[in-house]
């Protein structure tokens, strides 16, 4: 039984591995080790800088979703679109812009702009619980709004340069 546990642990290690090496994730922890000034972060490892992005159902029902979000879930969010930003800039050289409009109710709209070509669209709504089940859940959306923006930036490239 014991090694059945340890397989399957050895398991998921390896798919942590192989998530954490996706263009999406690895900007995602840059982005992160970049806002710690004071090196607070040095020994921690990827996983637990991420750890705040993985919320489990529980987790999620515990927070209230009456009053203002928590300015960390803000700050979390914002990262989470600047790493999908400065990834599709690493992919395709072109500038994004994020542009977040949020109410103290936690609802609104986040936008990636390409020069004149809006690449993500994204209406926020309960911000509050901003979060992923697991690891591969955030790899998969940071991915997945990083594959369609490239894609539509090489399918209108004159429309996503800037000055054109």
């Amino acid at each position: 039984m014991a090694e059945a546990i340890t397989e399957h642990t050895a398991a998921d290690a390896a798919s942590d591995e192989a998530l954490l090496a996706t263009p999406f994730i690895q900007q995602l922890v840059r982005q992160m080790r970049a806002q710690d000034t004071h090196g607070t972060w040095e020994g921690r490892t990827d996983l637990q800088l991420l750890k705040p992005y993985i919320l489990t159902p529980e987790e999620r029902r515990a927070i209230p979703i009456m009053g203002d979000p928590d300015p960390e879930t803000l700050w979390h969010l914002e990262l989470f679109y600047n790493a999908i930003a400065v990834a599709i800039e690493r992919e395709t050289g072109q500038m994004v812009s994020p542009m977040m409009k949020m109410s103290h109710e936690g609802f609104g709209r986040m936008v990636l702009i390409a020069g004149r070509l809006v690449v993500v669209n994204k209406q926020l709504r309960d911000v509050h619980r901003f979060g992923f089940p697991s690891l591969a859940k955030l790899a998969a959306a940071g991915s997945g709004f990083l594959a369609d923006a490239v894609g539509m930036i090489r399918a209108y490239p004159a429309v996503a340069q800037y000055g054109a």
